[in-house]
């Protein structure tokens, strides 16, 4: 990654709370065609994420922790914050003198822009303005929550507002943050009364609908975008006497992961 800052945009987008499994068949039973065309190799990267919830682990990825890949080995990240001891950096990590990613990317000359999802980027309290703050721009309202089917037509619409604004030439970052899948979900699936791996599953199937117009802006500059998108973490319906999340459990730590550069 180190070579292409500066003359690549960046887009992160977190699928909050999707499940290495539900994304898996879904890719599988061709329900998620935009993915499969996008995947490299046409499939996910099953990965352990750094933290059981969203805003722990969104604190780990600013700081260079992406999910790490199974396999038990050293491996090397794609960017990080300088720090004592850091084993993991290598010739390719992108190493920025600050404490989070946003404003590493600000210091060489980026304009970071941050689109919230779940509750920990609602602005209204000050606990959901710590991971926007760290932003030179931030978006939310409670459209792009878990509350709204079209949470993702909602943010895209304004994503395509603040592109339209911004001058051609500047390098962007753009954070993306999620929310269907998150319960409550139920919405996504006719008929459904509560939340399940079903409705989860057609939470998913919606996001992947949207995700060609979503790289088609990201994509659409004028120059090449490096793309990293992973889920925070999973979720539960029930397994082990379990729902939600914020335990330690497989179907939480377990989640998917891609990166890739449009264009």
């Amino acid at each position: 990654m180190r070579d292409l800052i500066g003359s690549h945009d960046l887009l992160f987008v977190t699928l909050d709370t999707l499940r290495w499994d539900i994304a898996e068949s879904c890719l599988a039973t061709g329900r998620t065609p935009t993915l499969a065309s996008v995947l490299p190799g046409g499939v996910w990267q099953r990965r352990h994420s750094p933290a059981t919830f969203t805003y722990a682990a969104h604190h780990a990825f600013f700081a260079g922790f992406l999910p790490t890949p199974v396999p038990p080995r050293r491996h090397e990240r794609m960017f990080a914050a300088r720090f004592g001891g850091s084993e993991t950096s290598g010739p390719h990590t992108f190493v920025f003198d600050a404490a989070h990613l946003p404003a590493g990317l600000a210091a060489e000359g980026y304009h970071t822009v941050c689109l919230g999802g779940v509750g920990f980027f609602n602005t209204g309290a000050p606990l959901g303005r710590v991971l926007p703050g760290m932003f030179a721009e931030a978006h939310w309202d409670r459209s792009f929550g878990v509350t709204d089917p079209a949470c993702v037509d909602n943010q895209l619409d304004r994503l395509e507002q603040i592109i339209g604004g911004l001058p051609p030439e500047r390098p962007l970052f753009t954070f993306l943050n999620v929310a269907a899948m998150h319960q409550p979900n139920k919405h996504y699936l006719p008929g459904a009364t509560e939340d399940s791996l079903e409705s989860h599953a057609a939470a998913l199937e919606y996001v992947d609908g949207r995700l060609g117009r979503l790289f088609a802006l990201a994509g659409g500059r004028g120059r090449p975008c490096q793309v990293i998108i992973c889920s925070d973490h999973g979720t539960l319906y029930g397994e082990d006497g379990f729902v939600g999340h914020r335990v330690a459990h497989d179907n939480v730590w377990t989640v998917p992961y891609a990166d890739f550069i449009l264009g």
